[in-house]
């Protein structure tokens, strides 16, 4: 269902990018081919009213399902002055904000055709304000889950915004309900003004027949700094385009990305930070997992642009294989136009450590049980530090059940 009764700055927008969508190109990810997923394609269906949020997730503080929305927050989140709402809602009450800072800061209109088509086709919108000077202790929980009980086409958009010297942290959570075959549209704009601090932990679980582009995008001003936390356990066939944008002069992002990849799915996760301004520091983990015959890329982009002196940019990809029969890369990639920085990469693409696994196996460890304990080990230097405990939790269960019904089968 399609927003109704927007403002008009709103309309003409998506006038304006329709005009043009079609001469905008897909994205390129660097060795990884998806151009057959028809990520462009809309399903063309009958308009139908929104399914009502299912009775067991009524007591989430916001949970989506489909394209309807329902929000209860904390009393002394409402006391703060945190402004969560959905997009009718915020068209309504906050009009300006949403006008200055939707796709103005972390995302162009036409950026792409899949970003353009997210504006087009939005069905889904959320909108997140903390005002200045406002620190949020509690962590805001977002479960948005695909309603795939039916055909569906799913374009959300989430926008977070943190005024001067205010603070948030984000646990956002994708989840699938039903087995029908549908594409999954999610972008994520998290703009932090100056010395504004976000912590934003991501945990994505879409299903098999779920195809998705998730789209995480960070704009960051003067001192603001973002920690971006994410697993990426979908099981089927997924894009993931993980962004920073260092504006403001001291400002600090740091990603932490853990990965894996099953069966037949192919995953390929893009993650770029560009250091645009001096003394800004940019880093980025990622580490996944292959079984299967499954493939995952991991291209870690870090940019740093002429004039972003005394910049830092640092990244590490590593993916560890665990079937003849997967496919797997590790890409660093570093563009530097600058002298007075510090930068560096390192990559790797192997398989599980022989030694390791002997030194298991002669304790009287099962082999299943070794392969589960090395590969624990392998992801635990990034597990460790994500900054919240319960979804760090969560993610080693999850790793669990995969590697067991992988393993095992």
């Amino acid at each position: 269902m399609a927003f109704k009764n927007e403002p008009v700055w709103f309309k003409d927008l998506q006038e304006t990018v329709q005009q043009e969508i079609q001469n905008l190109k897909m994205p390129n990810l660097d060795r990884f081919d998806y151009h057959r997923w028809n990520l462009d394609q809309i399903d063309e269906m009958a308009d139908a009213e929104s399914s009502p949020i299912p009775k067991d997730l009524s007591k989430q503080q916001l949970v989506s399902f489909g394209d309807a929305v329902h929000i209860k927050l904390s009393q002394e989140m409402i006391d703060a002055g945190l402004v969560v709402e959905d997009f009718k809602t915020a068209f309504e009450n906050h009009s300006d904000l949403l006008q200055r800072y939707f796709m103005t800061k972390a995302v162009r209109l036409t950026e792409d055709k899949l970003t353009a088509l997210n504006l087009v086709r939005l069905n889904l919108g959320v909108f997140v304000y903390v005002p200045a000077n406002v620190q949020i202790t509690e962590p805001l929980q977002m479960l948005m889950i695909q309603n795939s009980l039916a055909k569906s086409n799913y374009f959300g958009h989430v926008l977070i915004v943190t005024e001067r010297n205010s603070s948030l942290k984000v646990l956002q959570q994708l989840e699938t309900r039903g087995d029908i075959a549908n594409r999954f549209h999610l972008i994520t704009e998290v703009v932090a003004l100056e010395n504004s601090q976000v912590e934003f932990t991501g945990l994505d679980l879409l299903a098999e027949k779920t195809t998705s582009y998730i789209n995480r995008r960070g704009y960051l001003d003067d001192a603001a700094r973002i920690d971006w936390s994410i697993g990426v356990f979908n099981d089927g066939n997924t894009i993931a385009d993980f962004d920073s944008d260092l504006k403001g002069s001291g400002s600090d992002s740091e990603v932490k990305v853990v990965a894996l990849s099953g069966g037949k799915q192919r995953q390929c996760i893009d993650t770029r930070v560009t250091n645009y301004a001096p003394y800004s520091t940019g880093n980025i983990t990622q580490r996944g997992v292959i079984l299967g015959s499954s493939e995952l890329i991991f291209n870690g982009i870090g940019k740093i642009i002429k004039g972003a002196h005394g910049a830092r940019a640092n990244q590490e990809n590593r993916v560890l294989m665990l079937s003849d029969k997967a496919h797997g890369d590790a890409n660093p990639i570093l563009l530097i136009d600058e002298n007075d920085v510090l930068a560096g990469h390192a990559a790797s693409v192997g398989r599980v450590d022989e030694h390791q696994m002997y030194y298991l196996m002669s304790r009287g460890i099962p082999k299943k049980v070794a392969q589960r304990l090395v590969i624990r080990g392998f992801l635990g230097d990034v597990l460790s530090k994500l900054p919240s405990e319960k979804l760090r939790n969560q993610m080693i269960d999850v790793i669990e059940e995969k590697l067991k019904n992988e393993l095992e089968n």
